[in-house]
C-alpha cells in the first residue's frame, strides 16, 4: 500500500506487530530474570461457579443456538474460564492453550464440570490442524500475547463453521505497569496497543465485528503479599525485591491493576 506521494504506508497489522514488538522486555533484563516473567497462575482463571453475564458469554451462546453441533473450540483455553461459562450450553470443549499447566488445569475444570473435551497444546494458529473446526470459536484475552494479530485472527476465522467471539480489554494489559518498569529498571515503555488497533487489523482482513464495550466486575480482592509476588516476576525481579515492589504498589497514585474496560468483538466467517 501506498500514499499518493508513493511513499509506503504502515498496513494496521504491521502498526499491531511494531507495537508488540517495542514493549517486549529487553533482552538482557529477560537474561537476568529469575523465573519467567510470561508465566500465569492457572488459578487466577478458572470458570467462576455462577458465569457472569457478560457480552461475551451472550454473544457465544447467540452462535451455539444458530449451531447444529454445539462444539466450541477455545482458543489460549487457559483454565477453561471462557468455554466452561457455556456448561449446558454447549456439547463438546477443545481448548488449546501453549502452557501445559493451563492445559491440565482446563482438563481438570471439565472433568469437574463433566463437560465432554479434547486439550491440545500447541500455539495458534499453528494448532488448528491439530485442533480442527468448531461451530463456535472462543478467544478470551490472548490477542495482546501475539505480535502477528492478523495470523491469529485469520485462524480463528478459519476455524468456526457459525461464528467467532473474541474478548480483550480496552488497552494492553499490562501497561499499568509502566511507571513501575520505569522506578525498577529504568525502561521507558512506549504507548501499548489498545482494541482499536486490534479492530483495525481485523478490519483490514475483511473482518467486520460487531463491537460491544463494557466493564467488568472488579475481580475478588488479592492477598497483597501474593499479588506483590507476583508483580515481582513481572518485573523480573528477584524474590527477595517483593517488600519493595509491595511498597511501591502501596504508595503509587495511579492504576495498580488492569482496566476493567473490555471490548468484545464477534463475527460471522
Amino acid at each position: 500500500m501506498e500514499t499518493p506521494t508513493g511513499t509506503p504506508t504502515r498496513t494496521a497489522a504491521a502498526r499491531w506487530a511494531a507495537l508488540m514488538a517495542a514493549r517486549a522486555v529487553p533482552d538482557e533484563i529477560l537474561a537476568h530474570a529469575p523465573a519467567s516473567p510470561y508465566r500465569q497462575d492457572p488459578e487466577r482463571f478458572r470458570a467462576a461457579a455462577e458465569p457472569p453475564d457478560t457480552p461475551s458469554r451472550r454473544a457465544a451462546v447467540a452462535v451455539l443456538a444458530a449451531s447444529s453441533d454445539r462444539t466450541v473450540l477455545d482458543v489460549g483455553c487457559g483454565a477453561g474460564a471462557a468455554s466452561l461459562a457455556l456448561v449446558g450450553e454447549a456439547r463438546h470443549v477443545v481448548g488449546v492453550d501453549p502452557a501445559s499447566d493451563m492445559l491440565a488445569a482446563f482438563v481438570r475444570a471439565c472433568l469437574e464440570w463433566d463437560m465432554p473435551y479434547q486439550g491440545v497444546l500447541g500455539s495458534w494458529p499453528e494448532a488448528l490442524p491439530d485442533t480442527g473446526t468448531a461451530d463456535l470459536v472462543l478467544c478470551h484475552h490472548v490477542g495482546y500475547d501475539t505480535g502477528d494479530l492478523a495470523a491469529f485472527a485469520a485462524g480463528l476465522t478459519a476455524a468456526a463453521r457459525v461464528g467467532v467471539v473474541m474478548e480483550i480489554h480496552a488497552t494492553h494489559p499490562q501497561a499499568w505497569l509502566d511507571p513501575f518498569w520505569d522506578r525498577f529498571h529504568g525502561v521507558r515503555r512506549p504507548a501499548p496497543p489498545t482494541a482499536d488497533d486490534a479492530l483495525a487489523v481485523l478490519t483490514e482482513l475483511g473482518v467486520e465485528p460487531e463491537v460491544q464495550r463494557w466493564t467488568a466486575e472488579p475481580r475478588p480482592v488479592e492477598d497483597p503479599d501474593v499479588r506483590a509476588a507476583r508483580v515481582t516476576r513481572r518485573l523480573c525481579l528477584p524474590p527477595e525485591r517483593a517488600g519493595e515492589v509491595a511498597e511501591a504498589l502501596a504508595t503509587h497514585d495511579g492504576p495498580t491493576a488492569p482496566p476493567a474496560e473490555r471490548v468484545t468483538f464477534s463475527w460471522r466467517p
